[in-house]
């Protein structure tokens, strides 16, 4: 592939609600857009949705978007690369950390081969894998801290997924929002047997926390993700054979290299994987060969992105190893009824269908262009 063009926007979807998790809250969805463009006249979108500030990661979207301007797209316009993989080893060459930027640019090269031929992302990342994507993926819930802080809204927040279909059911906890919020929860489940999980974002410390973390132990979920702050891969490999609850890796499973270091420590085997989060699908495929050895379990979460990333999300959600409901939801549960740039939408059963088509093919340009800004190179 030769680009011959690359073009960036921004682009704005107003939450319907406000999403809060332990460290911050984000009212409307803003991300970097990608579109490469070749002399065929192939075009592929990428997305880099990193928050406006660093509560989740150490990138921002300002950082994302200078690095994007000022050294990734130097580095691809006017070049021709054999393969996606090819293009992610020129933006990684001498850029430590920054996955949000490159997965940006990254994503929409990948986009850009299905593009031109013909398919979707997730039939290109499983014929390098050798593995057969499914059709349709599980999809799962996921619940921020009610902006009120009251048990009966997050209780009718579950029922009401539980109505809508939803596969699996996860509630954001922080120190003294947990065990309140597992009890609200299972409410709202009326003794249903589908699995419930809490999400942490690295809000605990152990054994500083361990009185809350032995009390989600003995809670019943399926796993406790990401409990202890990112860079705690030890705590974490300790954390888990103290606890007989799983335990998931989210903010901590940064590459395929923080992934090794897990399986050396012989630590937690579920992961949560989020393609822009380790920068792009190339990584996903070095993280999935590493997890395929070890034994690790996977599942697709999201940060939530637009349709267009999210597109990268259900490609990998497809992948054999992804064997739990993925934070994949219908457009309309974040931005509202046609609203979303591509529209996710979720059967009765609770499962969303795989495209086999690219994102420049399932875009909605009118409502892309309404809800996005050109940014100048």
């Amino acid at each position: 592939m030769r680009i011959e063009r690359v073009e960036l926007y921004e682009l704005v979807l107003p939450l319907v609600e406000p999403f809060i998790i332990s460290g911050g809250a984000i009212t409307e969805r803003r991300s970097i857009v990608v579109a490469l463009h070749d002399a065929a006249g192939h075009t592929g979108f990428g997305e880099s949705p990193p928050f406006p500030l660093p509560f989740y990661s150490e990138e921002t979207l300002a950082s994302a978007r200078d690095l994007i301007q000022q050294v990734l797209v130097p580095r691809v316009e006017g070049r021709e690369f054999a393969s996606p993989e090819d293009l992610d080893a020129a933006l990684r060459a001498n850029v430590r950390g920054n996955p949000f930027a490159r997965a940006g640019v990254e994503t929409a090269a990948w986009d850009l081969e299905a593009e031109s031929r013909g398919t979707g992302l997730a039939q290109l990342v499983g014929a390098r894998l050798g593995v057969e994507p499914a059709g349709s993926v599980a999809c799962g819930v996921a619940l921020g801290i009610p902006e009120d802080r009251k048990p009966e809204t997050l209780t009718r927040w579950v029922y009401e997924a539980l109505e809508r279909g939803y596969r699996r059911v996860k509630i954001k906890v922080a120190p003294g929002w947990d065990a309140v919020a597992v009890r609200a929860a299972r409410v709202g489940m009326a003794g249903s047997a589908l699995p419930l999980t809490v999400d942490a974002n690295g809000a605990y410390a152990w054994p500083e926390h361990e009185v809350e973390l032995r009390a989600l132990d003995d809670a019943g979920l399926l796993y406790i993700e990401q409990p202890l702050e990112p860079d705690d891969l030890v705590g974490h490999a300790r954390l888990g054979r103290a606890l007989h609850t799983p335990i998931c890796l989210d903010e901590t499973l940064k590459s395929a290299g923080h992934a090794r270091q897990v399986v050396a420590l012989e630590g937690p085997k579920v992961w949560n994987i989020k393609v822009h989060r380790v920068g792009g699908l190339a990584e996903v495929c070095r993280i999935y060969r590493v997890a395929e050895a070890f034994g690790a379990e996977l599942w697709a979460g999201t940060m939530p992105e637009s349709g267009i990333g999210s597109q990268a999300a259900l490609a990998v959600a497809a992948l054999p190893l992804f064997v739990f409901p993925s934070d994949l939801e219908p457009s309309a549960r974040w931005f509202g009824r046609n609203a979303d740039v591509i529209k996710l939408t979720m059967g009765k059963d609770g499962r969303m269908a795989v495209p086999g088509q690219s994102a420049a093919r399932l875009m909605d340009k009118g409502r892309f262009h309404a809800a996005a800004r050109r940014l100048g190179a």
